[in-house]
């Protein structure tokens, strides 16, 4: 049986922190990314791509401040769906560059993902979105759009958003045919557009999902087999930073689960990823990868990353 996965880029996958984001730059880690994705494409999985897409609305949002007095700045979901053809376009072409007598049948997937409005996040924004701004400025731009602002690592303060939870990905049925028609889907990039009901009608709605849990929304949606997150790092670590630290290579969704509530995968870092990984395994899916790009391959192999398996999978690995 042909599996499917998942393959979910971080947000600085094309444009890591403190390199240029020229469109050259962002192009040549596009290449990087695609040769690993052609490993997996060659060792028999079906894939669907997603991806973070933080820098890419950051310079968006940045630019549109710029010129708000030549042209209206857009919506943030507007910039989302920007850079979702934006990302898709950049992976596609190296795709079909690298391989360019037979290329890979791909196609990239502008995502819509419904959230609650009426959901807790909206009440409480916690998630740095745009540009990094000096006090003055976010405190002007604060009081003239109403936005919520503060510090973000001690490098300036952005605007927060809300993060609501991803509930239904809009484009799933459309994503299977194409898979079961033989293509690679990119989709839900930066989360996917988040819409919300208003009646009969969809609206967009001024706020960010995370990218690690629409990921999951996505493969537990289409009935994947593996969900494979990509990150800075090779392995995930327990008691991080400190003397103890520790990686960890294959636990249970019981173990991490246990982790989390230990409070050892902080909101900003790896709690999203191993959280997503959870809920992934909860409903259904088989296996949950952490790793970096260089490693993807061999991390579903068993040999290096950070695998989080379901009960069954524990189970059959301590018999062996």
């Amino acid at each position: 049986m042909t599996r499917t996965a998942v393959v979910a880029l971080g947000g600085n996958a094309l444009a890591p922190e403190g390199e240029s984001p020229s469109f050259e730059r962002q192009e040549a880690r596009a290449t990087q990314m695609a040769r690993a994705v052609l490993d997996l494409i060659d060792a028999g999985y079906r894939l669907v791509l997603t991806h973070g897409n933080g820098p890419q609305v950051g310079i968006l949002a940045l630019q549109q401040q710029e010129a708000a007095h030549l042209a209206p700045p857009q919506p943030l979901f507007v910039l989302g769906a920007m850079t979702q053809g934006q990302i898709g376009s950049l992976v596609v072409m190296a795709l079909r560059n690298l391989r360019p007598a037979q290329p890979p049948p791909v196609v990239a997937v502008v995502s819509h993902v419904v959230v609650d409005a009426k959901d807790p996040a909206f009440g409480r924004p916690t998630k740095p979105v745009g540009p990094f701004l000096d006090l003055a400025e976010a405190q002007r731009l604060a009081r003239q759009r109403g936005w919520e602002v503060a510090e973000d690592a001690g490098r300036g303060y952005r605007r927060l958003v809300p993060s609501p939870e991803p509930l239904v990905l809009l484009e799933a049925d459309a994503i299977r045919t194409l898979l079961e028609a033989g293509f690679m889907v990119i989709a839900s990039g930066g989360g996917g557009i988040p819409v919300a009901r208003d009646g009969d009608r969809l609206v967009g709605v001024e706020a960010v999902i995370d990218k690690d849990l629409a990921a999951q929304r996505l493969a537990s949606s289409i009935g994947a087999q593996a969900l494979i997150m990509i990150t800075a790092v090779d392995q995930v670590q327990v008691d991080y930073g400190t003397p103890r630290a520790r990686p960890l290579h294959e636990i249970s969704a019981e173990e991490a689960q246990g982790y989390l509530e230990a409070g050892q995968f902080p909101a900003g870092s790896m709690g999203p990823k191993v959280s997503a990984a959870v809920r992934f395994l909860a409903a259904g899916g088989e296996l949950a990868v952490i790793t970096s790009p260089e490693h993807i391959l061999e991390a579903l192999r068993g040999g290096h990353g950070t695998r989080i398996v379901s009960p069954s999978q524990a189970r059959s690995a301590r018999r062996g």
